[in-house]
């Protein structure tokens, strides 16, 4: 089914607020949820909002934890969440970053303690809304299994890379460094599908279909996730298993922060990282946007495989997807729907979705 942007919107953000949020908090995280289902992303959207709320009841989250700068340089930050909002935590983060790049060529902050902070894309996205490049990376719970181990030690641990251009969208990289995120098997468990071998193993380190035993499985802290390329080296899964390593390596290494396999033991324990650049401390920013579009143009323009109708660039997907929910609303998946009527009636909310 679809719902306006604005009603799924107020809905989400009247979740969080009855579970402790203040209003900015609720405000920017119903934002970054909603987002992700405009853009189709669904397996980081409105769905997410039963984990929230769980995490708050346990303790996991404090909603009424403030970001807090520990150490800081003309270009540099760290921030200490105080086991706050993720996505709260997050967006003050990269504002602070943006404006040291604006000051100063450069802006870059590693952050610990925080909690899960929706799609990383989201904060990249903010500094191309100025003009500057971003970067966002964080670890998550324990989720990956890395090469040659059955044991998860490393997070999905995403990287989003938003570059601006002289066309309508940006360039935005935003990916897991798993085969898929852990949310891509929550959303076949609630449609009932099973996932392709090749995307997890099983708690012996065997290739898994049943989205619901991996997640099961995940629980115990066996089995998993494989890194992008998948299992062993014959098709680059060491490769993913680097990425996967860097992004813990800058978010959880430079913050004195929990590494992915201590997170969520008691609290959440997230670590992020965000950096904005200004392209002027390169040249001409109207120049390198001309010379950029140089290669788009050529991309996009290449021979197409066969059966193949467009070649796009990242990003181009999810935001042909989002103009097409702020026309015809937001697509909502059944089990999602229901869960959100189940939340309504458990929190005693008013707004009709």
């Amino acid at each position: 089914m679809r719902v306006p942007k604005e009603k799924l919107f107020k809905f989400a953000m009247e979740v969080m607020k009855k579970i402790g949020c203040d209003d900015e908090k609720a405000s920017t995280v119903a934002d970054v949820l909603v987002e992700a289902d405009m853009r189709g992303i669904s397996s980081h959207g409105v769905a997410r909002l039963r984990r929230y709320v769980d995490h708050i009841k346990e303790g996991i989250i404090d909603p009424s934890g403030e970001p807090e700068i520990i150490f800081e340089t003309p270009v540099s930050l760290v921030i200490d969440g105080n086991n706050g909002v993720g996505q709260y935590i997050a967006k003050f983060s990269m504002k602070r970053v943006i404006e040291k790049a604006k000051k100063n060529g450069i802006g870059m902050a590693a952050v610990r303690n925080s909690n899960h902070y929706g799609i990383a894309g989201y904060y990249a996205e903010m500094a191309v809304e100025e003009g500057l490049i971003g970067i966002s990376l964080t670890n998550t719970a324990p989720l990956v299994v890395h090469t040659f181990s059955r044991e998860p030690l490393l997070g999905t641990n995403p990287i989003a890379f938003a570059f601006p251009t002289g066309g309508r969208y940006p360039v935005l990289v935003d990916m897991a460094t798993s085969v898929v995120s852990r949310g891509k098997l929550e959303v076949c468990s609630r449609l009932n599908e099973s996932i392709p071998k090749g995307w997890a193993v099983d708690e012996a380190g065997r290739v898994a279909t049943d989205p619901k035993r991996v997640l099961i499985s995940l629980k115990r802290r066996k089995g998993g996730l494989l890194p992008l390329g998948g299992e062993g080296e014959e098709f680059g899964g060491h490769k993913g298993y680097g990425l996967a390593l860097m992004v813990e390596l800058l978010s959880s290494g430079l913050s004195l922060g929990s590494f992915s396999y201590d997170t969520y033991l008691e609290k959440g324990g997230i670590t992020h990282f965000f950096a904005a650049i200004d392209p002027a401390i390169f040249g001409d920013p109207k120049k390198i946007k001309k010379h950029v579009e140089v290669l788009i143009k050529r991309l996009k323009r290449a021979e197409k495989a066969e059966g193949a109708e467009r070649i796009y660039l990242h990003g181009e997907k999810e935001y042909e997807k989002r103009d097409e929910s702020l026309k015809y609303g937001v697509e909502i998946d059944g089990p999602t729907y229901q869960q959100l009527k189940e939340l309504s009636e458990k929190l005693d909310i008013q707004i009709e979705i």
